[in-house]
């Protein structure tokens, strides 16, 4: 893959570590409003200035965060050393290229691309012009999610359940409810799991005339013996954010709105019980509330992104992992459309293999 570069791209270590970070949002709608908000209070952080193609919010997020508005973001690439995108899904890839092009670190929103050719493009682009890649996958940075990840590393899972439902919204209306809402599920779920999808089912319905999917359930199975039920809504009329693990001994259940985790287990029998009076109540386990920090996602989600590039680290959701969600995420989707079943033949073959089978 070859390309022109405007300029010579960044390296992976960021040169000037005494000098603010040069940095500029493109998109500040619903997401990118709240980077830049972001932007705003890190420091050693220089907010350069935002780009948006409505020119009347453009000016007002401008204004408000005391930076430049650009009309062209190409502009603000010569300007800045890293960018956040929130542009829509279909706009990913044109922007990502210019930017990677640029020799601009890019935290792009998920899913990091409209379809898995583009999003291979911007994986080996960015690899090729040594630019950080980081796909906004958000609850990772959840701090619910930060320790329910600590909490099942001494847990056997036997299976991961997750809900994530919304009422009907004017949002992200140019793509399904899968890469809309169930994609963050699907990336929390691999990387929980640690093991490779070999067995999916998927069903789905929607509710206009758009063609994009509302409602979807999926079932999947892992190579680790781990089976996984997810389900994603957009016309629920009540917003609901749940993980829950099934273990050998305990169920853990994450609410990402209330940044709760609970665990529950079984009354231990310590042979006293018999020693104990009489109680008018009989308790049938313990619940354990997991202690959680209140770091805003996005916060930490950016925080981390900078680090990145002054330290030359990898980040927790690059682009190979974003493109593993969507593969899975596009599979999910096409079988929800169509009603066909997907299986690895000898339970082998992984999601993201190229001569997947779909039955």
């Amino acid at each position: 893959m070859q390309s022109n570069l405007s300029r010579q791209p960044h390296n992976k270590n960021y040169k000037h570590k005494s000098q603010p970070l040069k940095m500029g949002v493109i998109g500040v709608g619903n997401m990118g409003r709240h980077h830049a908000r972001i932007l705003s209070l890190l420091k050693d952080i220089e907010l350069v200035g935002i780009c948006d193609s409505n020119l009347t919010r453009g000016i007002e997020i401008a204004s408000q965060y005391r930076t430049h508005f650009y009309e062209n973001y190409e502009e603000l690439l010569l300007q800045v050393d890293a960018v956040c995108i929130a542009v829509p899904t279909k706009l990913h890839h044109e922007v990502g290229v210019k930017c990677l092009e640029a020799g601009v670190h890019i935290l792009i929103e998920k899913p990091i691309a409209a379809s898995i050719a583009e999003a291979e493009y911007l994986v080996n682009l960015a690899a090729e012009t040594g630019c950080i890649l980081q796909v906004g996958h958000i609850e990772r940075f959840n701090p619910a999610f930060r320790e329910l990840s600590k909490v099942i590393q001494t847990e056997e899972i036997l299976a991961l359940e997750a809900r994530r439902l919304s009422p009907y919204s004017n949002r992200a209306n140019d793509v399904s409810v899968v890469l809309d809402l169930m994609i963050h599920d699907i990336d929390l779920l691999l990387e929980l799991s640690g093991s490779s999808v070999v067995r999916l089912t998927a069903s789905g319905s929607t509710c206009d005339d758009s063609g994009n999917l509302d409602y979807v359930t999926a079932n999947l199975g892992f190579a680790n013996g781990v089976v996984a039920t997810l389900t994603a809504s957009k016309v629920t009329h009540r917003k609901i954010r749940c993980l829950s693990a099934h273990c050998k001994k305990s169920l853990i259940e994450t609410d990402f709105l209330k940044n709760e985790i609970l665990v529950h287990r079984h009354q231990q029998d310590d042979g006293q019980l018999k020693e104990q009076p009489k109680t008018l109540y009989k308790q049938d386990g313990i619940t354990e509330k997991v202690y959680t920090s209140n770091v805003e996602p996005i916060y930490a989600e950016i925080e981390h992104f900078v680090n990145c590039i002054k330290g030359g680290e990898r980040p927790s959701v690059g682009g190979e992992q974003a493109l593993k969600a969507l593969r899975l995420a596009s599979l999910i989707e096409q079988m929800a459309l169509d009603g066909k079943i997907w299986h690895s033949p000898n339970g082998t073959e992984k999601i993201d293999s190229p001569t997947m089978s779909i039955l």
